[in-house]
């Protein structure tokens, strides 16, 4: 399927899929082109800064308020918020990939797993890391999330995202940012697909500052896309699902929520292929600090302390002199939700398998297994290209905690901290 995009990240874009659809001059005339309906949605408060406020109008063929009543509509998988009453022991967690059940018939939302999460939707702070495995396309059903933004990662498979702005079609090695409150669906064409998602219930993600980098580097806001108008030009009744709250709720509609014939404004979905980040790296000595490698961020209010960094590890040469080149043993304050979409991760080459996840909540001990360890201390030190590999970190102030489904039904690795017994003490005094 070939689709057309608009180029930029929070771009003042402008797309019609009929021309003339657009009104000029004004966002909301009495009448607008071909009896179109006004619609406003706005991803932050009226009142933000201009430099932060995000809002689109869209131009429908029918408004989004003509639905059927809501009803409760169940869930268990996908929670919301982390539950503070679970005893979590200091300890590093991992999870072998997450196995498709046989026969199953299941859609991206019905798919979806919370593996950790932190915060609370309604304060809007936090994430929840999960875990998507979907069967079969939504057909004649639509999602939209209320309580945060979605940053969607496939491991497996291509998804192709049908919102109210227009369609995206993302593949693995490619990522997906669905703003909070914006309807969409998702076909899988490759079958049966996997992948993570980062719930954002704080602030909207955004391009880090760069500091001392400079005014280039990292990822540019360029190689962001966003969709041209699109509509779908029947009738048919839809099923709405809608997360509020942490509860699902679901509702018919009279028609397709997806009749959107133009639109101008900064709040969109995008997508953006992790192949064109700058990817920036010491050329003297030491292992650098993986903020250097942060595609996007959702600050908290306390500056250079994210509510969640999305950081990715990928192709990269190290040619560092004199210096153990994967990631040193460490205690971070911030807490580590890490995924591998393929390839091997250089700090954990057995145990972390594509699909698979790890957590290391704030100051818990982890870095390189016995096996890294070994070969990295006596390594010939020459330029090294780390090829065919792309791990991922949504990484937050706030502690993760584990779901019922991590810790009871999840492939969870109970063997995980085996990986450092062999480390023994090397001191040596001559």
């Amino acid at each position: 399927m070939s689709l057309t995009y608009l180029s930029g990240f929070g771009n003042e874009y402008a797309t019609e899929a009929v021309p003339g659809a657009l009104p000029q001059g004004r966002n909301s005339p009495q009448r607008a082109p071909f009896d179109l309906y006004p619609e406003l949605i706005s991803g932050t408060a009226f009142t933000a800064p201009r430099h932060e406020n995000r809002r689109t109008w869209m131009y429908r063929r029918r408004p989004s308020v003509v639905a059927g009543r809501y009803e409760s509509y169940t869930h268990p998988l996908w929670t919301t918020g982390g539950d503070r009453e679970t005893a979590l022991a200091p300890e590093p967690m991992r999870w072998h990939p997450i196995p498709f059940e046989p026969n199953s018939e299941t859609d991206f939302v019905d798919g979806m797993r919370t593996l950790a999460a932190n915060g609370d939707a309604d304060a809007q702070c936090g994430v929840g890391s999960l875990v998507y495995l979907a069967t079969k396309s939504m057909d004649k059903r639509a999602f939209v999330n209320a309580d945060g933004e979605l940053l969607v990662v496939p491991q497996q498979g291509r998804l192709l995202i049908t919102t109210e702005l227009g369609v995206l079609e993302v593949a693995p090695g490619e990522i997906a940012v669905l703003p909070r409150g914006l309807v969409f669906k998702v076909a899988v064409p490759d079958g049966p697909s996997r992948g993570y998602v980062c719930e954002n219930y704080g602030a909207q993600f955004r391009l880090p500052d760069l500091g001392p980098i400079g005014s280039n580097g990292l990822a540019n806001a360029r190689d962001f896309l966003a969709p041209v108008a699109a509509y779908e030009d029947h009738s048919a009744p839809y099923e709405l699902v809608k997360k509020f709250g942490g509860r699902f709720w679901r509702a018919p509609t009279k028609g397709t929520p997806f009749n959107v014939v133009a639109w101008h404004g900064n709040l969109s979905p995008m997508k953006y292929d992790t192949t064109h980040f700058m990817t920036i790296g010491s050329i003297s000595f030491d292992h650098p600090d993986p903020s250097i490698l942060t595609v996007l961020t959702s600050p908290s209010d306390t500056p250079g302390t994210a509510n969640c960094d999305f950081v990715i590890f990928p192709p990269r040469w190290l040619v560092m002199e004199d210096t153990f080149r994967p990631p040193w043993y460490h205690r971070n304050l911030m807490s580590e939700f890490m995924g591998l979409v393929y390839g091997e991760y250089d700090a954990k080459p057995g145990g972390f398998k594509p699909g698979g996840a790890s957590l290391h909540n704030a100051m818990v001990p982890h870095g390189p297994d016995e096996e890294a360890f070994d070969k990295a201390s006596h390594a010939d030190l020459k330029p090294q290209k780390l090829d065919n590999t792309l791990a991922f970190m949504f990484e937050s102030r706030y502690r993760f905690i584990p779901t019922s489904f991590a810790l009871n039904k999840a492939p969870l690795d109970h063997d995980y901290a085996n990986c450092w017994a062999g480390l023994k003490d090397q001191f040596k005094v001559s």
